[in-house]
């Protein structure tokens, strides 16, 4: 018999700090791509946790490595090194341009590891006059207090004191605005290869080798935050693969896990050098219990039936998404890769996402939103092809009951 009491959504605001204000839906299973509530009721995960659960809900493989890893070893503190670490650290290393790896416990974290890495390597090579960090209206890049500042935007920012110095902001695909503000004094651009909180908006060809042509005419360091674009999201193992673009330094977190919280900050040795012992660390970053989940994350995910099985997914949502276009025409674009997708509603349906957040759960299909104007969907990686059918016909419910 379970001592565990009962609780419920009013105990929330009992007890919780008021930043969030959670669905009155309280998940407390999940298969797949399926959850069920309190009550029973089952619902459809297009949410993905925000592109956290790649392989949706208790995926066997998951399990098995947390399981396995749980009746071995949890912690130890980077006083050690442990085994499931170095093996995913290897792996990762293997895959990508990266010859080192920072471990992390999130996205924010990683973010904030790689923006200390570039100021420290900045310092040493040029001198404390290289400082400036730019980055792009309407990116998210963390909620630490470096992080959310060189994020774009200011309302998450705002309200705190003084902010981190020396960061810039400029358009996403504006490549003059860029070309505008950059100079020998920096020694950083970060971006997300398709910005997902601010809209899900993918860059132009031309503008993200311009930033990477721009980054090497200032002796800066590209920094790419794959946090939400990361581990096949986008139907390859990083985004940065189909862009034909290398970046010096790549955050990853989200999906890394999927679903148990790691990050990671890749770079290569030259620069990685310039984080010298003792000059950042974290407690649980690279634990043995997320470093052995995540490496079995990566051997499913990091497989062509997976990665190939994104870019199907795609054209099944878009086709989807289009079908209730035309039926209710509450779509003004429908963008993105893979399975990092928006849908911006139409003039007529301006600033209400939230409502067609709401509807869609009150229709049993859990999906997202970036800003006001932009409905998001951020599914497993490898969610059955019936589970995305059924889940667009409750969508379809959703959307005609705001319209009808």
């Amino acid at each position: 018999m379970s001592n565990q009491a009962a609780v419920n959504r009013a105990d929330f605001d009992q007890v919780m700090v008021p930043n969030y204000s959670p669905s009155k839906v309280i998940p407390v299973r999940g298969v797949g791509s399926r959850l069920w509530d309190q009550e029973g009721r089952e619902f459809i995960d297009f949410a993905g946790g925000i592109a956290v659960n790649c392989l949706g809900h208790c995926h066997p493989a998951l399990v098995n490595a947390l399981t396995e890893q749980g009746n071995k070893l949890w912690h130890l503190s980077n006083v050690y090194t442990n085994e499931p670490a170095i093996r995913l650290a290897q792996k990762l290393v293997d895959a990508t341009f990266a010859d080192k790896v920072y471990f992390a416990n999130s996205g924010a974290e990683a973010n904030e590891a790689a923006l200390k890495l570039a100021r420290r390597w900045a310092l040493d090579k040029f001198g404390a006059h290289k400082d400036q960090i730019i980055s792009f209206t309407k990116s998210f890049h963390g909620r630490t207090f470096f992080t959310v500042t060189v994020g774009g935007q200011p309302a998450y920012s705002d309200g705190f004191g003084p902010k981190p110095g020396a960061i810039e902001h400029v358009a996403y695909n504006d490549l003059s605005a860029l070309a505008a503000v950059m100079s020998d004094k920096t020694c950083a651009v970060m971006i997300e290869p398709l910005q997902g909180e601010g809209g899900v908006i993918s860059p132009d060809v031309e503008f993200i080798k311009g930033v990477r042509d721009l980054c090497d005419q200032h002796n800066a360091l590209l920094v790419f935050d794959e946090v939400q674009t990361g581990f096949g999201r986008t139907g390859s193992l990083y985004a940065y693969e189909q862009l034909g673009v290398t970046p010096d330094i790549l955050a990853s977190a989200k999906s890394l896990g999927g679903g148990f919280p790691i990050g990671a900050m890749l770079t290569t040795a030259a620069i990685a050098e310039h984080l010298k012992v003792g000059t950042h660390g974290s407690t649980y970053g690279g634990n043995p219990l997320a470093c052995a989940v995540a490496e079995a994350v990566f051997d499913v995910v990091n497989t062509p039936a997976v990665l190939d099985g994104v870019k199907q997914r795609e054209q099944l949502f878009k086709q989807h998404l289009a079908d209730i276009n035309s039926n209710y025409s509450v779509f003004k674009d429908i963008r993105g890769q893979g399975m990092l997708l928006g849908a911006e509603l139409s003039d007529a349906y301006t600033g209400r996402a939230r409502d067609f957040l709401n509807a869609a759960t009150d229709a049993g299909v859990f999906v997202l939103m970036a800003g006001p104007n932009v409905i998001r969907f951020t599914p497993s990686l490898v969610i059955p092809e019936q589970d995305i059918a059924e889940g667009m016909q409750r969508f379809a419910k959703a959307v005609a009951s705001l319209v009808g």
